[in-house]
């Protein structure tokens, strides 16, 4: 039984090959959304290429899962199929629900007394003062504190 190459290239080279899997999924995946959309509004590639720009043979491509479109492409199909970006990586009607993902404290929250925030106190009373101070004035403020902080 042959051994697995050890060593720093071999690991990156099986990294290379997951990487390549994961993206064949996608791409595959993409295409057959795509495809499906397409077919769904009785288009046809070359009625998509006229649509988008692209060649059709691209647009082939892209839905037999050769190649993967960039967001930029990915606007352009959802654009000509008249359908919402999400639609081209999600199936069901409604858009789907985002993590949830915890709100980040404000200044005021992370300055509270009794918290490790001094930082944010000090940033607190330097807005508070800034915010009693004329545009020209703050803008000389502005351009002194660039200077210092590139001495």
């Amino acid at each position: 039984m042959a051994e697995k190459p050890k060593g720093r290239k071999a690991k990156a080279a099986r990294g290379r090959e997951s990487l390549t899997a994961d993206r064949q999924v996608t791409s595959t995946m993409m295409g057959a959304r795509l495809r499906a959309l397409r077919t769904k509004k009785n288009f046809s590639q070359g009625d998509v290429e006229r649509g988008t720009g692209l060649l059709r043979c691209y647009v082939s491509r892209v839905e037999n899962g050769h190649t993967i479109p960039s967001v930029e492409t990915l606007e352009k199909f959802a654009r000509v199929l008249d359908v919402p970006l999400y639609k081209l990586f999600y199936e069901g009607e409604e858009p789907p629900t985002g993590p949830l993902l915890k709100a980040l404290p404000s200044m005021e929250e992370l300055a509270a007394p009794g918290r490790e925030g001094e930082d944010a106190r000090y940033l607190l009373k330097i807005k508070n003062l800034i915010s009693k101070i004329n545009d020209s004035d703050r803008d000389v403020l502005l351009t002194l504190t660039r200077k210092l902080a590139f001495r």
